[in-house]
């Protein structure tokens, strides 16, 4: 039995949007995570803050809706920063050198410091 992929908007303010992902992220999934995070980059949030604690698999297709998330908020001159990376994803983002790319934090709370402390008004 698979776990649904359910997404939930926490935070939308300004420029930034943090996003609850649960359930698992996989070939079925992973189009909804991609189009909600584009859909939000699109409505005017380019910093994206995604909160994975209650992720429980994600896929390399799960791993490609990440760095396509990231070269749109990017191109929006926005970021995508991941909250609470489960071991296993964590460690595909350091083995590809995606991690480098995309800030990881511990906790939701120390992710949105950061990302408040730190993100630029989009151009």
């Amino acid at each position: 039995m698979t776990d649904n992929l359910t997404l939930t908007t926490t935070h939308a303010d300004g420029h930034l949007a943090l996003v609850c992902v649960s359930g698992e992220i996989d070939t079925t999934s992973a189009p909804l995570l991609r189009t909600d995070g584009l859909r939000l980059i699109s409505q005017g949030h380019p910093h994206l803050i995604l909160d994975l604690a209650r992720v429980t698999f994600c896929d390399s297709s799960g791993f490609n809706a990440l760095i396509n998330i990231l070269r749109c908020a990017r191109a929006a001159n926005g970021s995508l920063t991941l909250a609470a990376v489960p071991d296993r994803l964590s460690r595909m983002l350091d083995l590809t050198g995606v991690s480098a790319l995309m800030p990881a934090y511990s906790t939701v709370d120390a992710a949105m410091r950061a990302r408040l402390d730190t993100a630029p008004e989009p151009l």
